[in-house]
């Protein structure tokens, strides 16, 4: 049976997604990093942006802190300001990439030095997340070599592991990690955790509490997505998301701009899991999170379209109608069976969306509502010095 409308909006308003203290920064390419005068200078100014998205969007409860970011010696002054702004602190992203000291890696460096300057630095990431009461390590690694002969693969992989057991087990039990991959970049000869099958074997290796993080950018073309979501759901591993889009690379683009059908179809699966009473804790338990950088556009704005973008897809893949799905898959029926979730696709949901807004107290189209507050010029003013 498929769900009615106001099934879909009860469900549509029970998401939550957490958006990055790094999307809310200055962004470029690598030729260029791009100044704006509304940019906020600070950790306490992106989350003031950041609670100005949950204000027009009241879906976005969570703010995702990046160590290489924010610095901040007060993090319980942290958790207070952002508890009095709305928001919770989701995930902790101690990536280790910003130092000349991790050319040749981080915990998979051939230095020990090293490798022992980037565990403190996780061990400081997890410390942070118990202050301010975030339950997501989100562990990136940029380790990897650009030459055939580099390093040792495996001596790489044993240095990576015993790092990421040290970090779990000082983990609190409320705690999870969720281990992100990446095919290519920074590394463009390897990648110590370059697909979701090395990813899974680590996790697996570590714990209940570990699992993976499916970024929308960093699989090859063509990679099918939404079946990796299946299977991780199904072996308990899918530990959350990191929302953008790609058309060439790890292009980090607003959620949907490319591939909306793909999107969809990763909801599914998803929307899918949640009829399961087995399934439907597990996804009630991964991390929607949002990761891109806005070389363009205003940050406020990407973010809050590719809110939108979320939204919409959810309310799509909310749509279809799986009892008449599973029918016409049992009785072999390819084509009724393409048409039953390609339907739901094209389906025109921003009226139910709108309606959905209205409800909950907010203005019916978020991005018009920030452009008429006048916030970026506000900021602007306040923030050009």
């Amino acid at each position: 049976m498929r769900l009615n409308r106001n099934e879909i909006k009860a469900r549509l308003k029970s998401l939550e997604l957490g958006t990055p203290s790094w999307g809310y920064a200055d962004s470029g390419t690598r030729f260029h990093v791009f100044r704006r005068p509304y940019t906020p200078r600070c950790l306490e100014e992106r989350l003031e942006d950041a609670a100005q998205v949950q204000k027009l969007t009241g879906i976005c409860p969570y703010f995702d802190l990046h160590s290489a970011l924010d610095r901040d010696a007060d993090w319980a002054s942290v958790r207070r300001l952002a508890e009095s702004l709305g928001l919770k602190l989701g995930a902790v992203n101690p990536h280790l990439y910003s130092d000349d000291d991790y050319v040749l890696g981080s915990v998979c460096n051939p230095q020990e030095t090293i490798r022992k300057k980037s565990l403190a630095a996780l061990l400081q990431g997890v410390e942070i997340a118990r202050i301010v009461g975030a339950n997501v390590m989100s562990m990136w690694f940029a380790d990897g070599s650009n030459a055939p002969g580099q390093d040792d693969f495996r001596l790489r992989h044993t240095r990576l592991y015993s790092a990421l057991q040290t970090v779990y087990e000082a983990m609190s039990p409320d705690m999870r990690m969720v281990l992100e991959y990446k095919f290519f970049e920074p590394g463009f000869y390897h990648m110590d955790i370059a697909d979701w099958g090395t990813a899974y074997m680590i996790a697996h290796k570590l714990g209940d509490r570990a699992r993976l993080l499916v970024d929308m950018g960093h699989h090859a073309l063509g990679v099918n997505i939404e079946q990796i979501v299946a299977l991780l759901l199904l072996h308990d591993k899918l530990g959350g998301f990191h929302f953008n889009d790609k058309k060439y690379g790890d292009d980090d683009l607003t959620v949907g701009s490319i591939q909306p059908y793909q999107l969809f179809l990763v909801c599914c699966e998803l929307v899918a899991a949640e009829r399961s009473p087995d399934l439907a804790p597990r996804v009630r338990r991964a991390a929607l999170m949002i990761d891109q950088n806005h070389n363009v556009q205003n940050q406020i704005e990407g973010t809050i379209q590719s809110v939108l973008a979320i939204q919409s897809a959810f309310a799509k893949a909310l749509s279809v109608d799986y009892d008449a799905l599973e029918k016409v898959r049992a009785e072999g029926d390819v084509v009724m069976a393409e048409e039953i979730v390609k339907s739901a696709f094209e389906e025109d949901v921003r009226p139910m969306l709108s309606e959905t807004r209205i409800e909950m107290g907010l203005h019916p189209d978020p991005l018009q509502a920030f452009r008429q507050s006048g916030y970026a010029r506000k900021m602007a003013a306040q923030r050009a010095s």
